[in-house]
């Protein structure tokens, strides 16, 4: 079966079938198609986890999805079209199935690079989704793909939007519920808490018999039946929001859910520690509840949750502890506006990447002119900060990109004119490290829309001597196993993972993404979005999002690891603790990059700056 064909045939089964024309080439060309005789063994995902999703497209198989499960007696028939292999896959922990051939087959094997962005779709979420409520736990190892749907308790409170706010709060207070829906007739919803009738009601001295759609809240997030409740969990956490509305694929809602209704989920574990630290006190309160974090984290992913997303989830902890240590700090000086000034994150947690280890860099952005005076004593309320933060366990480095510092803190105004100078003249003012920084800044309080910085950079393709000269910095970090000072030294043999492997590629990601006018910021995300152009063919890109991910994971268990074993944890793993197969795995990792780097290398001496961004690879 060729290319086009294993297309064709994909475009046909769920969840493939809605798929672009585009990712489904691409994924036909990365598959492998294989056949087995009768008898045969296909998968044996008990023994260890599937890095690769498996298709029928000829024949049946015999699937046993519980270990215990006589050889005699399988559990499920799977036919042409049918698929295998997601559990473990989305899971990485090894939870079967076990595949054998019945009869002569055939089947599509497709790379976990390829497959996981189709089964974390919607469309994706609601084909697991089928597949749980047809075969209902009846693996009882495997992770549970909790829904959104499941968190529903009860229906929702609903008025009309005329209604008085008074009599939202009496019927609030006589159903014993925190919010209530307001139906809008364009067919969108809004939302009256407890929060805002105090905000805007009391606060604010507005009449109670002002109508309730004066008052509403309406950016509530929302989530469709149908979405994992993981998903669902990481929305209403990015969000910052008290609140998630359900509907149905028609708009109809369908109910209301809050953080703590989470806490159900088992792959949602966790959430109420999320919900203790965003209710926290005091610093100190912050601080104790904080202590938790690393093993809510090891306790997510023990209970099936992919690294990746528990990487996701830390950093929006992160998110919530900074917000409260804002919250904190700011209340101390009523004589600074909280709202005067967007916080970015910077660095790993801008791109939501943070691990235990992890520095928080942030930057802060100004909305018009602001006095120096004033500037600093921001500045020092910025410093207060990270002294929060501290108490909560997390670092910022003292000499590193903060909001303290003068070089992290502008006015709007002042940050664009920076911005510019730097892409006219990036060898000056560390023009090249700043752009580099900036690119990677997310806003977490304040107006996301204030920060224009990040947004000057947004035609760098413009400025060839800008890009090759961030691509050398980019490419200045290289891969490697052990510096040649440390042989020399005869240090113990340690491996840092983040300097000598994952830095190596989020430069380049960066630095990719930038090439083609992409504003993503993960590092997978990234390179998918530079995935085929000159400097960075679909091949390359596809081993790096694969190499990426497995150092990220590896990166996560050690310093899981670190803790418990009472050390702080670090980027510096010692090689003789490591077993044999995650040695040989970091190897190849670092050889993988290696190459990558040397080829970029090579365009840049030979190709013009002018051509980098071309679509297609220059040779």
């Amino acid at each position: 079966m060729d290319v086009a064909d294993l297309a064709a045939f994909l475009a046909r089964h769920p969840p493939f079938d809605s798929v672009g024309a585009a990712a489904l080439e691409a994924i036909a060309q990365g598959s492998r198609v294989d056949r087995f005789a009768d008898g045969d063994l296909i998968l044996d995902a008990f023994r260890n986890p599937s890095v690769e999703v498996f298709v029928v497209l000829e024949g049946h198989v015999h699937l046993w999805n519980d270990a215990d499960t006589p050889a005699d007696g399988h559990d499920e028939v799977v036919s042409p079209g049918g698929v295998f292999g997601f559990s473990a896959m989305l899971t990485e922990s090894s939870i079967g199935p076990r595949a054998v051939a019945a009869g002569a087959v055939v089947v599509a094997r497709i790379p976990a690079v390829l497959a996981a962005p189709v089964f974390t779709s919607r469309r994706g979420a609601r084909f697991l989704a089928e597949i749980v409520s047809s075969a209902r736990r009846r693996v009882s190892a495997a992770p549970t793909y909790s829904l959104v749907d499941e968190l529903i308790v009860r229906p929702p409170l609903v008025v009309e939007s005329s209604t008085p706010v008074v009599e939202v709060a009496r019927r609030m207070t006589a159903e014993g519920v925190p919010c209530a829906v307001i139906r809008l007739e364009a067919g969108g919803f809004g939302l009256v808490t407890d929060s805002v009738l105090r905000a805007r009601v009391l606060a604010e001295r507005r009449p109670p018999s002002s109508p309730a759609q004066s008052v509403m809240d309406t950016s509530v997030p929302a989530a469709v039946l149908g979405d994992s409740a993981a998903e669902a969990l990481l929305l209403l956490l990015d969000r910052d929001a008290e609140f998630l509305l359900v509907t149905d694929r028609a708009g109809q809602l369908r109910g209301v859910v809050a953080p703590r209704d989470f806490a159900i989920s088992p792959t949602t574990a966790g959430v109420s520690l999320h919900e203790q630290l965003r209710r926290a006190t005091s610093v100190e309160d912050l601080a104790c509840h904080s202590a938790g974090i690393p093993a809510m984290l090891g306790d997510l992913l023990s209970r099936g949750l992919a690294s990746g997303r528990v990487i996701a989830v830390y950093s929006s902890v992160v998110d919530t502890l900074v917000r409260r240590a804002i919250e904190f700090v700011f209340a101390r000086h009523p004589e600074l506006s909280v709202d005067a000034f967007t916080w970015l994150s910077l660095g790993s947690n801008g791109r939501r990447e943070a691990m235990l280890s992890s520095d928080v860099d942030s930057a802060a952005a100004f909305d018009g002119p602001v006095p120096d005076t004033d500037i600093a004593r921001y500045r020092a309320a910025f410093g207060e900060v990270y002294e929060v933060l501290a108490r909560a366990g997390l670092s910022g480095d003292e000499h590193g990109a903060t909001a303290r510092h003068a070089l992290f803190s502008r006015t709007n105004d002042d940050w664009r004119a920076a911005g510019q100078q730097w892409l006219a003249a990036p060898a000056e003012h560390n023009g090249a490290m700043m752009t580099s920084l900036l690119v990677d800044g997310r806003p977490i309080h304040g107006d996301p829309g204030l920060p224009t910085v990040t947004r000057v950079f947004g035609d760098l393709r413009r400025h060839p001597g800008t890009m090759r000269l961030l691509l050398q910095e980019s490419l200045s970090k290289r891969a490697k196993l052990r510096s040649m000072r440390h042989i020399l030294a005869r240090q113990p043999d340690t491996f840092d993972i983040k300097t000598h492997a994952l830095v190596p590629i989020v430069n380049i990601a960066r630095w990719a993404a930038l090439s083609v006018g992409s504003a993503a910021l993960p590092t997978t995300e990234r390179l998918r979005a530079a995935s085929g152009s000159a400097m960075l063919p679909d091949e390359q890109a596809s081993t790096l999002i694969e190499v990426f991910g497995v150092l990220q994971r590896l990166r996560l268990r050690y310093q899981l690891m670190q803790h418990r074993a009472g050390d702080r944890p670090s980027d510096l793993i010692t090689m003789s603790r490591m077993s044999s197969i995650d040695r040989s795995v970091i190897a190849q990792a670092v050889r993988e990059i290696s190459t990558v780097q040397r080829r970029m290398d090579n365009i840049a001496h030979f190709v013009p700056a002018e051509a980098w961004a071309s679509p297609e690879p220059a040779y």
